[in-house]
């Protein structure tokens, strides 16, 4: 059964979260891992979540210490700006 937008904020999908960066890193038991892909089978939030933070961790590796483009560097810092 697959949980609409609506439910996506419950303790399950909380609890999920907590663990997020430990079963990307493997440093999980099997039967929490199971539990994590089960729940992200089911919960299509959480699943776009995994994914997302999969993806982004796999950029952050490839990018070699390259620095980040000056104008990309100066439209960060003025949105941050605005947001205070």
């Amino acid at each position: 059964m697959s949980r609409n937008r609506r439910d996506h904020h419950t303790e399950k999908c909380l609890a999920m979260f907590e663990k997020l960066s430990d079963y990307i890193d493997n440093e999980l038991d099997e039967l929490s891992c199971h539990a994590i892909e089960k729940h992200a089978k089911e919960c299509i939030p959480c699943q776009v979540c995994l994914e997302t933070l999969k993806r982004t961790i796999d950029l952050c590796k490839k990018m070699d210490e390259k620095p980040v483009p000056e104008f990309f560097s100066l439209k960060l810092k003025a949105l941050i700006q605005d947001l205070r």
